[in-house]
């Protein structure tokens, strides 16, 4: 009942997300636009087919995306403030795009100008090879670390370096070049294109099938490792195939939407909330589902229907997802009381 729910808000959701914007679109008009039938007002044909649609598919599949991947990690790493970003993914990615940034520029228009335009795939083509670079790294480190907690330590300093790196290369990029690189980095559901969505969708479908291939094995990681290999398991493949589907599917998300921040590390945990299960049977679908629902209600948020204005999405995601990372914080510290 629970899934059959989440269906029913996904879709009502997303023609909730055509309909709404600077300028509100009748819900039957949408509904002729999305039969492929003329609307009686031409121009509801660019605005929901061509730039609502777009950004409504891309919202849902980097929710998606973001949440199994969170879910994955989170199992994994038996830690519930393990995030899809947690190995380095995103600084990677973000590392991509600044030596795009840094060798942009002159007369021929400004970073954003390019991104929205005939350099756009160039960018994305930047923070995804970063972001490989990074897995790449940290799946070579996998096979030489037994214990996932020192791999998690060690993606988080890979991280950190990263990301200075990142920072001491803007500090030698022109300010305005600079500061295109932070409106990238707040995140972004609007920028997907058409022809985007024919490489991006692709990925994250890729991503979400080897997350539901692997259902049994995180059910099992559950009740530890120890256990786990008495099933005959494989930890470090399965550890492998895991760090690899998570991070194609945080590396695809950041680079053609930015780092979009706290639904990895937020939806999981509403999803189990919602779904009262520790079971990946149901939970992975329950956590796909949820992620691509709370993706499309923020990119609604960041609209700001009715004005012509548009918040960055990761403005939007802090403010949901802060209170669900301090609820979980506050009830762990609860049942370590009760414990104790």
């Amino acid at each position: 009942m629970v899934l059959g729910g989440l269906v029913a808000a996904v879709a009502a959701t997303f023609l909730l997300a055509l309909a709404v914007g600077s300028v509100a679109v009748p819900l039957d008009e949408t509904l002729r636009v999305l039969a492929g039938r003329q609307p009686h007002d031409p121009r509801w044909t660019v605005v929901v087919g061509q730039i609502r649609l777009p950004r409504a598919l891309t919202a849902a599949l980097a929710g998606a995306a973001l949440g199994v991947a969170g879910l994955q990690m989170q199992t994994l790493f038996r830690n519930p403030l393990a995030d899809p970003y947690s190995l380095g993914v995103s600084s990677g990615a973000s590392l991509g795009v600044a030596l795009v940034v840094a060798g942009i520029g002159g007369s021929g228009g400004t970073f954003t100008a390019r991104v929205a335009g005939s350099d756009r795939f160039g960018v994305v083509i930047a923070g995804a090879a970063g972001a490989a670079v990074v897995l790449a790294a940290v799946l070579l480190l996998a096979n030489w670390v037994r214990s996932v907690v020192t791999l998690l330590v060690i993606g988080v300093i890979l991280g950190s370096a990263v990301s200075s790196v990142v920072s001491l290369l803007l500090t030698w990029t022109a300010p305005e070049r600079a500061i295109q690189y932070w409106t990238w980095s707040l995140g972004s559901f609007a920028g997907t294109s058409s022809s985007d969505l024919t490489v991006f969708a692709p990925a994250v479908g890729l991503g979400l099938l080897v997350a539901l291939a692997s259902v049994k094995p995180l059910n099992a990681l559950l009740l530890g490792e120890n256990y786990a290999r008495t099933l005959g398991l494989r930890l470090r493949r399965v550890r492998a195939v895991t760090l690899l589907g998570a991070s194609v599917l945080a590396g695809a998300v950041t680079a053609f939407c930015g780092p979009v921040a706290f639904l990895g590390i937020a939806v999981p945990h509403v999803a189990r909330r919602l779904l009262d299960t520790a079971d990946h049977r149901v939970l992975v679908p329950g956590t796909l589902l949820t992620g691509a629902l709370l993706a499309l209600a923020c990119s609604i948020a960041a609209q700001l229907p009715g004005t012509g204005l548009v918040l960055p999405i990761n403005v939007i995601t802090a403010l949901v997802g802060a209170p669900i990372v301090i609820a979980v914080l506050l009830r762990a510290r609860v049942d370590v009381a009760g414990v104790g």
